[in-house]
């Protein structure tokens, strides 16, 4: 029997999920281009070079992880906010 029901919401880090909407790209190639919006192969540069340090860093591999494992429409609803 299949679940039909949304996923649920991440728990623990949602000023993250939030951060992945509001926030631009600071440098490089998508420049301004707001986190949620960077296509799958900027991201996917980024896993096999490495990601940056810090906080961007692991922002953007979140939103790898979101978009390898097709989640998008969790950030759908924060994007209104």
């Amino acid at each position: 029997m299949h679940n039909t029901d949304p996923a649920p919401m991440p728990q623990g880090q949602p000023e993250m999920l939030l951060t992945l909407v509001q926030m631009p790209m600071p440098f490089g190639k998508y420049k301004n281009t707001l986190l949620c919006h960077l296509p799958v192969s900027y991201l996917e540069w980024f896993k096999r070079k490495g990601f940056p340090p810090g906080k961007l860093g692991i922002l953007l591999e979140t939103m790898y992880e979101i978009k390898l494992n097709h989640l998008e429409h969790l950030l759908e609803p924060l994007k209104s906010k």
